[in-house]
């Protein structure tokens, strides 16, 4: 196998385990801006994975191939109203934001575990017959190397993810809702002063967050893991947290990061298929993603700033 050879089955695969990271990561990236840190990502991750995965056994003889894509609408939906727990005790209740996330993540982790338990009488889901599918883009997939690389057996998750990110880019530093939302998460009081709803911008914020968490573990789960159990999202929610403060709390940085992770990721799952990776011991593969993240936020955290307001509940009138 060359070297360019691996660059073809490395870098497609990076991508397609950095989709659920990116839309979770992008999903940080809104409630930080607002104000509000959101650590239940991994707890929104698990129960969009969880009824995605029960939407598809249930309506895929019905639906077939739109199976999967509207089990990312449900969990989108899902997510969004699971993380307004999220939303009514720490901008609401002024709750103490990273007690409230850790909480949603244990409070989704439990849910779906014992939903799962009541409903299939085991510790996990069956396995998916209807998943997403991959395609060659015409014109583009002729393009020599690059058209390979990118181009050839696409997986439309993974499109969607980086489309994802580009958007909430646009919005949030081109449109008028974007400046609002980084007005509240900078300075609550002034954008208070001009008329902006502090409140009402970090409810939409954490619910978005909530909708593209839910996505994400949805992709996870149809695309990847092909099941539902306890373990299957096993920690994709933190590294989106790590690819949001790696990336500066930017739409794009946040990308750039979770295709990092992801790469790492597939490095773990796919080693044993390339030279000199495979001669790695499987261990250290599978703790990679997890000591790239450690080592990323040891070693950045500290050169990069939150939003000013990130964490703080902000009290009408108090200055």
């Amino acid at each position: 196998m060359s070297f360019l050879d691996v660059l073809y089955f490395i870098i497609p695969s990076a991508i397609f385990y950095a989709a659920p990271l990116i839309m979770t990561a992008i999903g940080g990236v809104f409630t930080e801006r607002s104000g509000v840190v959101n650590i239940g990502l991994e707890g929104i991750m698990i129960i969009g994975a969880f009824i995605s995965i029960i939407f598809n056994l249930t309506f895929a003889d019905k639906l077939a191939g739109w199976a999967p894509w509207l089990g990312l609408v449900v969990a989108m939906v899902v997510g969004a109203i699971f993380s307004l727990l999220l939303a009514v005790a720490a901008i609401s209740f002024r709750a103490d934001q990273t007690v409230t996330g850790v909480a949603l993540n244990m409070l989704g982790l439990a849910l779906a575990v014992f939903s799962v338990k009541m409903i299939y009488d085991k510790g996990q889901t069956d396995s998916i017959s209807e998943r997403f599918g991959r395609y060659d883009v015409p014109v583009l997939g002729d393009i020599p190397v690059i058209g390979r690389m990118f181009f050839h057996d696409l997986h439309m998750t993974s499109v969607l993810a980086i489309a994802v990110a580009f958007l909430a880019w646009f919005v949030i530093y081109k449109t008028p809702f974007g400046l609002r939302l980084r007005a509240v998460g900078e300075h609550p009081v002034a954008a208070d002063t001009m008329g902006v709803n502090v409140t009402k911008m970090r409810y939409i914020a954490v619910m978005i967050s909530g909708a593209l968490g839910g996505i994400g573990g949805a992709i996870y789960a149809q695309a990847i893991a092909g099941n539902f159990s306890a373990l299957t999202i096993s920690g994709q929610g933190f590294m989106a947290i790590a690819a949001m403060i790696f990336g500066k709390w930017h739409p794009l940085g946040a990308l750039g990061a979770a295709l990092f992770f992801g790469l790492a990721q597939s490095l773990s799952i796919a080693g044993a298929s390339i030279p000199y990776v495979k001669d790695i011991p499987e261990v250290i593969l599978l703790i990679l993603p997890y000591v790239l993240t450690i080592l990323a936020l040891a070693g950045f955290i500290g050169k990069a700033n939150a939003p000013k307001a990130s964490g703080k509940p902000y009290i009408k009138g108090k200055r």
